[in-house]
């Protein structure tokens, strides 16, 4: 039988997540998951691409409020910002999204920490940020500051396959996926098209390609080859090493960890 076996939301894009045993699933994917992002002043994002130290940054979501911590840091705490006059960010193709800007002290807690002027926002709630329609089940279908879709599956069995091939296995942070499976063939997600658990359908799309935030150590910033070396022999298609799937929530609904997964198509 194949399982739910861990679920992982991250309140800030690229930085820390926390697993859970359960979660809504909305249609912009699990509920808080990267509704908030670091930008630049003119409004462009930030990932560990550029800024590793994201991976370090720890966002704790407490009724409707955020504390950032990090290493050797002292720690900020504030109420977070749904609604107000919007500003607009953009992030890939995405541009002019509208964001709530999260104020003075977020935006100097983060730029001491990065060491460059940034701000913080959460997506405006009213805002959709449509997917891409090639991909897209249907025009309703959006996210908020994933990079492109709004969940992320893999399996235990298609990392324990990669880490077969490393000479030091890697864990699975290093891909920072949403939801993940076990019970089934390495990479048996590739084939998937749609899945149920519990009462939530969902429609896997699209395979990820990796990038270079793969080879960064979440714990240490220490960056190494692999996995894209290792990937990129054995996973390359379409221009990219690409491992997980990318999934669109057909509706929403509770899951749990340990639900079964159920394959439709």
């Amino acid at each position: 039988m194949i399982q739910l076996s861990n679920l992982t939301y991250y309140p800030i894009k690229a930085c820390r997540g926390f697993d859970l045993t359960a979660s809504r699933i909305e249609r912009m994917g699990l509920t808080n998951d990267r509704r908030m992002m670091v930008v630049t002043p003119d409004g462009e994002f930030l990932t560990q691409r550029e800024h590793p130290k994201l991976a370090l940054v720890t966002p704790t979501l407490d009724n409707g409020s955020v504390t950032l911590s990090a290493p050797n840091f002292d720690s900020l705490h504030f109420a977070i910002q749904k609604s107000g006059t919007p500003t607009q960010v953009n992030i890939w193709k995405s541009k002019g999204v509208n964001a709530i800007d999260q104020g003075e002290e977020s935006a100097q807690w983060l730029s001491d920490w990065l060491g460059v002027s940034v701000r913080l926002v959460h997506v405006d709630e009213k805002f959709k940020r449509k997917l891409n329609p090639d991909y897209a089940v249907s025009n309703e279908d959006h996210t908020g500051f994933a990079d492109g879709y709004p969940i992320l599956v893999i399996s235990e069995e298609s990392l324990r396959d990669l880490n077969s091939r490393l000479d030091s296995p890697l864990p699975m942070n290093r891909f920072r996926p949403n939801m993940v499976v076990k019970g089934c063939e390495p990479f048996a997600e590739d084939t998937w098209k749609r899945i149920r658990i519990g009462d939530v359908e969902m429609a896997l799309v699209k395979p990820c390609p990796r990038c270079v935030v793969t080879t960064t150590d979440q714990d240490t910033l220490e960056k190494n080859k692999e996995p894209l070396k290792t990937l990129s022999a054995y996973r390359m298609q379409n221009g990219g090493a690409m491992f997980g799937m990318n999934v669109i929530p057909l509706g929403e609904g509770e899951v749990k960890v340990g639900m079964s997964v159920e394959i439709l198509e």
